[in-house]
Formats: C-alpha cells, structure tokens, sequence
C-alpha cells in the first residue's frame, strides 16, 4: 500500500460528523470527508516510504592538496520548518529542527536533511519519538561520526485544548556518536542558539 484509504477516511469522517450531532449534507460539510482525506495522505505519507532513501546519494569526502581526505567538522542546517501529526490527538504540531552532523567518508545534500525531516513528520508521531527517528537515520544513512537533533514546536493539542498553554513550546534533543559527549556538542548547541535571536 503506497497512500491512505480514501474512501475509507471519507466515511469515517462522515460518521464523526454524524457523531457529534452534525450534519454532513449540509453546505459547509458536504465536501469535508474529501478535504480531510486529501489532506491525511498529505499529513501521513511518510508512513510507506524510508527515510534512509534520501541518503542514498551521500558522496565521498574531497581530498586535501596533500592527499588526506577532508573530513570536515560539521554541517549544520538550522531551521528546517516541519509539521506532523501527534498521534494521540491526532492534532498538528509544528516548528522547527535544527540537524547537524558531524561526516564519516560522506556527505549529502543539504536539502536532503530537509527531506529526512518530512518523510519521518509525515505519520502519526510523538516529538521526543520523531526527534530519536531524524537522528537514527542520519546516523545509519550516512555513517557520520556524529549527530545531534534539536527539535522547537508548538503543539495544537496543548495550545488548544486542556491546559491551553498558549505561549510554550517544547524542546527534545538527541544525540549520536561523538555528539553524546556534551563538550563535543557545545559549540553546535550555541550555533543553534545563535539562529532563535532576534
């Protein structure tokens, strides 16, 4: 199975409906089980696709003039924006990541991190799970000697409803190889500070 059962979703969104004393043959909700399909195969299509996949192209490290091959330190992209889906409201949680890795013999397209991020978003998935996932697969898709995952959102679930905490955000971080050692990762960390400042 490659996407979400449409036809499914559209009826379980009528009997939603149905169950909450609307009615889905009026005028505002006639097209909403359709519109909430269309949008769940958006919201979980990563659960059939591998992130490791956008790994495959990584490339091996250039060579120095005088023939050692040039490991580098660390890339970094800050900020890579994302949403998913907590799984147990099935409400949104948006922010954004910060990943970093530290390169082994290869490295890969900077938007290739991007697309790691939004394969793993895109299913049902709890912040402190999905941050581990990005980290996992950096580490085994690209042999690195180190990775570290800072993950900043807002969930819909908290912000909205019981103790609607309108202004917090929660941060979760995880950390592979080198980067467990909190001297190792310093410097990184305060990089990532660097790019919340105003």
């Amino acid at each position: 199975m490659t996407g979400v059962d449409r036809a499914r979703i559209e009826a379980a969104v009528t009997e939603l409906l149905l169950a909450i004393g609307e009615d889905p043959g009026r005028p505002g909700l006639v097209k909403t089980p359709r519109r909430v399909a269309e949008s769940y195969d958006e919201f979980f299509g990563g659960l059939h696709r591998d992130p490791v996949e956008h790994l495959k192209d990584a490339v091996p490290l250039g060579s120095s003039d005088d023939g050692l091959p040039q490991t580098g330190d660390a890339v970094m992209v800050r900020g890579i924006e994302f949403r998913s889906i907590c799984e147990h409201h099935l409400l949104p949680f948006v922010g954004v990541v910060h990943v970093a890795y530290q390169p082994g013999e290869r490295v890969v397209g900077l938007g290739k991190l991007s697309d790691v991020v939004e394969t793993l978003s895109a299913r049902p998935q709890l912040q402190e799970r999905l941050t581990e996932e990005i980290a996992d697969a950096l580490q085994e898709g690209l042999e690195a000697r180190g990775v570290l995952v800072v993950m900043d959102a807002v969930h819909r679930c908290v912000v909205a409803r019981g103790s609607r905490q309108t202004g917090s955000s929660t941060v979760t971080v995880a950390s592979r190889g080198r980067l467990t050692d909190p001297v190792q990762r310093a410097e990184l960390m305060t990089l990532i500070g660097s790019s919340t400042r105003g």
